[in-house]
């Protein structure tokens, strides 16, 4: 598998409809985040089962 060049910070752009978008700000302000900051902890968080379940994840060099 190829992977792009590695950069500190990367833009990924998500559509998601009116109710999921209600209930993430919701979700996100009861935890003191912003919407933005829940979603990279829940990426966080799914990456790290997932390494836990399968391995960990190499980063290419």
């Amino acid at each position: 598998m190829e992977f792009p060049k590695k950069e500190k910070d990367k833009h990924l752009g998500l559509r998601i409809d009116s109710e999921l978008h209600y209930k993430l700000h919701y979700i996100s302000q009861y935890d003191g985040r912003s919407a933005n900051g829940e979603v990279i902890y829940l990426i966080r968080q799914r990456i790290e089962q997932f390494e836990r379940e399968h391995g960990k994840i190499d980063l290419p060099d």
